[in-house]
């Protein structure tokens, strides 16, 4: 098969032939029909996360058609549409038990401890715990937005953040994560700011009902802030504009240098603020967003950039770390596109 393939951290990817994935025991194999350029994607392949071996092919925003399924594989057939969250669940582990399987305590990564979805094909295991069907009113390029960015949004605004209608939020960065956020906070009813650097992502963030500011402009007193982008500034300014006993979350991961940032634990205490983390949603939360998305509450197709094939991956993926590459919405590469 076809696939994006890093064989040295920070260098830039090829598109390679490779073999294709084996069928895990516990699992599928799908046929990739699209898959989300996150910059969580960049992160590894700039060696910020250290589960993966190389060579390596990234990728964790999927949806396809199984093509292949093990013995254990949970009941799927040959056929089937699905998407899966990006950490895939054990079932077995505490975290789990209670149902929160976004925080397995063994949990697997594909993209990261395992092959991705820069692929035509990618194996999925512990199929019978962490695959989701995708109904028939969404199609493959927004389910694969919803595996990771649209999902981690979703449960950040409203299980998390548990954001309440005529309540403030501001949303601090508006590549694909934080348009989410702008949207589902918007359908709960919140009053949303949206501040991002780029002209584009504040069009975007305004049109889905957002009052959208560049970061230069001061914003205060809000009920919730969320870091989307994941920086020192963007949580510092998140942490800075809450009103008293107001809750922070952190969505945007932190790598490199902004890896351990500072904060302002004084103003935490002072005005008894609420420091958060949100990462993804479980496989078992999944039905009531997609109930949401298949309705049209929820309208994640608006957040679509563009579509690139495979052979545009590398170079596109290497250029995420430039300043606005994540701007204006979301990018799904499509394999039928060459």
């Amino acid at each position: 098969m076809r696939a994006v393939l890093v064989t040295e951290l920070g260098v830039a990817p090829t598109l390679a032939e490779v073999p294709d994935p084996a069928c895990p025991r516990d699992g599928v194999v799908v046929a990739v029909e699209a898959t989300g350029l996150c910059r969580s994607d960049w992160h590894g392949w700039q060696g910020h996360d250290d589960g993966i071996t190389l060579p390596h092919v990234p990728g964790h925003e999927l949806a396809g058609t199984v093509v292949e399924v093990a013995a254990g594989g949970g009941g799927w057939r040959v056929g089937d549409r699905v998407t899966t969250p990006f950490v895939l669940a054990c079932g077995a582990c505490r975290s789990c038990v209670r149902g929160d399987g976004q925080v397995c305590e063994d949990q697997r990564q594909p993209g990261f401890t395992q092959w991705g979805s820069f692929a035509e094909y990618v194996a999925l295991p512990r199929a019978g715990v962490n695959l989701v069907r995708v109904p028939d009113q969404v199609s493959a390029d927004v389910a694969a937005g919803l595996g990771c960015r649209f999902a981690t949004a979703y449960r950040a605004v409203a299980d998390v953040a548990r954001v309440e209608a005529g309540e403030t939020v501001v949303v601090h960065g508006c590549g694909g994560v934080g348009l989410a956020a702008v949207m589902v906070a918007v359908s709960l009813g919140a009053r949303v700011i949206a501040v991002d650097p780029s002209p584009a992502s504040r069009r975007l963030a305004a049109g889905l009902g957002a009052r959208a500011l560049p970061p230069d402009e001061s914003v205060e007193d809000a009920d919730v802030a969320l870091d989307c982008f994941g920086s020192r500034a963007s949580l510092t300014a998140s942490v800075a504009c809450l009103r008293p006993r107001g809750r922070h979350v952190q969505v945007g991961l932190l790598g490199g240098a902004d890896a351990h940032p500072a904060v302002d634990m004084g103003r935490v205490v002072g005005r008894e603020l609420q420091l958060l983390g949100s990462h993804g949603m479980a496989a078992t939360d999944y039905p009531r967003m997609l109930a949401r998305v298949a309705d049209g509450t929820l309208a994640p197709q608006r957040l679509l950039r563009e579509r690139i094939g495979l052979a545009q991956a590398p170079a596109r993926l290497a250029a995420l770390g430039e300043p606005g590459a994540g701007a204006g919405g979301v990018t799904v590469i499509r394999p039928d596109l060459g």
